[in-house]
This record gives structure tokens, sequence and C-alpha cells, in this order.
């Protein structure tokens, strides 16, 4: 049955707004009246015709201006759906309970449109497809397979599984930057304020000497007169500099080719390496695992990653599939992945377990990318901390220096 949106006062003239299932716009007005609410808008949410489609699209930009579903949203709401369906609830029934069940207007509104979809005779996964913003090609792509398999309540534990394993991993290494990223900022603070403020103050006071000042401090006036007068051309430039690196890396070829030197670098680049390929292994296991064939599963795991050169390698990797090699031949002979990886797509393929050991690599090089970024993290916080000591002590210097020679001048 189709659903509308609809807008409409009550007896004591409030605004009420929500989604309601009718066969035709007309039955949803007279539900309306006969709740004793006078509809001020009623339109189309979602139904089974090409126009109602079109509606749904319609809905998905106009009102869902922003994602409904942040990532822990996500995984919550799949988990508790894998949950309900997983019990032996239809789909229908599970998502009218996920519907009442939500608290924020927006997502009552989008789990209502799903239901009306599926209603209405759609599948679940070409309702999910209506929404891109809200449900990924990958996430929609499981779910159809799921669906085609007769397992959906397992895939959607998967994929809820997926869904926390990858918003783990990034909370962990957002976390790791954290603190180091904060006393960056602190230091290069500190250094600007005494550079620009301080140290001008010290040279006011030294000004009418005929002394010589000492080198150190001669070095940060000099530094000092620098930043006052060039900082703020230096600022632009630097803006600018970054504005035209945005705008180069929107060039396919450029990006690719600053991808591949970024994956040279001695420490960042080999966190980066495991972290794409940990994302590409857990990506094609789970698709894998739901029963997508391999080179669509291939394609699909591809373009999650975000480093474009390591997104070359496994297109051509997947080229190579198709030709006929096996999966642990193509990725063994692209040597930007892992040959971890490698080693346990080949263990899959020898023992027809493909998804769980892909899996376990992925598991794998999550573990191993956490433990490099804590590891990272923990030397550099007092690195960090021993360089803005140093400088600051510096800065100190210079403006002591003055003073005790001043000290030893008067006497």
């Amino acid at each position: 049955m189709p659903a509308y949106a609809f807008e409409a006062l009550d007896a004591e003239g409030a605004t009420q707004k929500g989604v309601i299932e009718a066969d035709t716009a007309k039955a949803a007005r007279g539900l309306l009246r006969s709740r004793a609410l006078v509809p001020l808008d009623v339109r189309p949410v979602a139904a089974g015709s090409a126009d109602a489609g079109s509606a749904a699209t319609g809905l998905n930009r106009a009102i869902f201006t922003r994602p409904v579903f942040n990532s822990t949203a996500l995984a919550i709401w799949t988990r508790q759906l894998a949950g309900l369906v997983g019990s032996g609830l239809t789909l229908e029934r599970a998502l009218t309970a996920l519907a009442d069940e939500m608290e924020n207007e927006r997502s009552h509104h989008l789990v209502a449109a799903l239901r009306a979809e599926v209603n209405a005779g759609s599948s679940f996964a070409k309702a999910l497809a209506r929404f891109p913003r809200e449900f990924s090609d990958i996430y929609v792509a499981v779910v159809g397979a799921g669906e085609q398999s007769g397992h959906l309540g397992q895939v959607l534990e998967n994929l809820a599984d997926d869904l926390e394993e990858r918003q783990a991993l990034n909370s962990k290494l957002v976390a790791a930057t954290l603190y180091p990223g904060i006393v960056t900022v602190a230091a290069v603070t500190i250094v600007l304020l005494l550079m620009t403020y301080v140290v001008p103050q010290v040279a006011s006071v030294f000004a009418g000497t005929k002394h010589a000042l000492p080198v150190l401090t001669v070095v940060m006036l000099a530094l000092s007169a620098f930043l006052r007068t060039w900082g703020l051309p230096l600022l632009v430039v630097l803006a600018a500099a970054f504005g035209l690196l945005r705008w180069s890396l929107r060039n396919e070829a450029f990006r690719q080719r600053f991808d591949a030197g970024w994956l040279g670098l001695p420490l960042l680049g080999r966190l980066s390496r495991q972290y794409n390929a940990a994302r590409f292994a857990g990506t094609l296991a789970m698709l894998a695992g739901a029963g997508v064939p391999i080179l669509k599963a291939l394609q699909a795991a591809a373009e999650t990653l975000g480093n474009r050169a390591m997104r070359a390698d496994a297109m051509d990797a997947l080229v190579l599939v198709r030709e006929g090699a096996p999966l642990a031949s193509a990725l063994q002979q692209k040597k930007r992945f892992p040959g971890l990886l490698a080693m346990f797509a080949r263990m899959g393929e020898q023992t027809g377990q493909l998804p769980a050991m892909l899996q376990r690599a992925a598991t794998q090089l999550s573990t191993e990318v956490q433990r490099r970024a804590l590891h990272m993290a923990t030397l550099l916080e007092p690195i960090l901390i021993v360089v803005m000591g140093l400088v600051v002590m510096l800065i100190v210097l210079a403006v002591l220096l003055p003073i005790i020679q001043l000290n030893q001048w008067v006497r």
C-alpha cells in the first residue's frame, strides 16, 4: 500500500506531520479527517509504480537534505533489523516495528518509505537503492544477495558487524591522532604569540642601547620581524597552495600519482597501505560471503578504496581474475597490497573458504593498523612536547640573555 507524507492541523490548531498509508491521496485525506485532523499537504512518499519511484527520489532530495543515518545509527539500525528478521518476523513487520520505534521524525519517514516500497511488491534492495544518500551501493548489493540466497537475516548480521568494525577502526585512528594534533596546535599558537608579541617588546627595550645584543636574541628578532612583516602574505600563499592542491587532486591522473607517492612515505605510507587493504579485504569477504559473484564483488570492493593507486591495482587484479587467474595470484602481482592478503586468499581458494580467510586477513590487518597507529602516537606525544619545550626555551633565553648582559654592564 502506498505511503503519503502529510502535514495537518489538529483540533487545537497545532501542526502535525507524519506518514500515513492509503490507496490514494484522496483516501489519505479521508483518513486524516477521520482522526480529527485537517489536511494541509499530502504527498506520495513511495509506491510501486514508476511515477511513485520518482516521487520517492524527490523526497530523498527534498526532505532528507542530509543523511538521516550517520555511521553509528546505520550500524545500530542494521543490527536491529537483522535481529527482527532473524527471529522469524517478515520484513514488512520488522520495518513496521522499527518505524514505530523511531524517535526522530526523519528516520520514521525513511523507514516508513522503505516499508511502503516493500508492501508495494518491491524487493528490499530496490527499496534501499531509492535512497542513495543513506545506503551505499555496497550496502544495497549485500542486501540484494541476501534476499536472493534466502538468508537475509544472517547477511544483515554480517553487514552490521562490518559497519561496526569499520567504525571502531576509524574511531581508534582518530583517538590516536587527536592528542598529538591538539599538542601541535597549542605549540604553534604559543610560539607565534611569543614571536609576534613578546620578542618585539624586548626589541623596544634594548633599542636605545649601544651594546651588541646576543646572537640568539638577534636571530629571534629577525624571525619576529619576518613573521610580523610576511606572516599574513605567507599564510595567504599557503592557503592558495592548499587550494591548488585540492583542485589538482580532482584530476584522476594527478590523484593517482599523489596517492602512489603517499604510499611511499616511511611510516604513514605503510599505515595507509594496511588500512586500505583491510577495508578492501573486509568488503570483499562480506560480498563473497553473501553470494555476490567474485568479479562483481572485486569491483565493488575496489571502489571502496580511498587511495587511487591501490584502487587502480585492484582493478588490474579484477582484469586478471576475469582472464582466468586465481585471486591470490592476481593480488600477489600488485606489490602495494600486503603479502598477507594474497597468502590468506590462496588459503581460502585452496580450502574453499575464501570469505572466511579474507575476513581473517581483514581482521589481522586492522589489528596491525591499530597497533601501529597507537605506537606512532605514543612516540609522537613526547617528541612534540620536547620540541615545544626546546623552542620555548630558546625564545625565553633570547629574552633573558640581554637582561643578564645589561646587569653585567651596570655592575
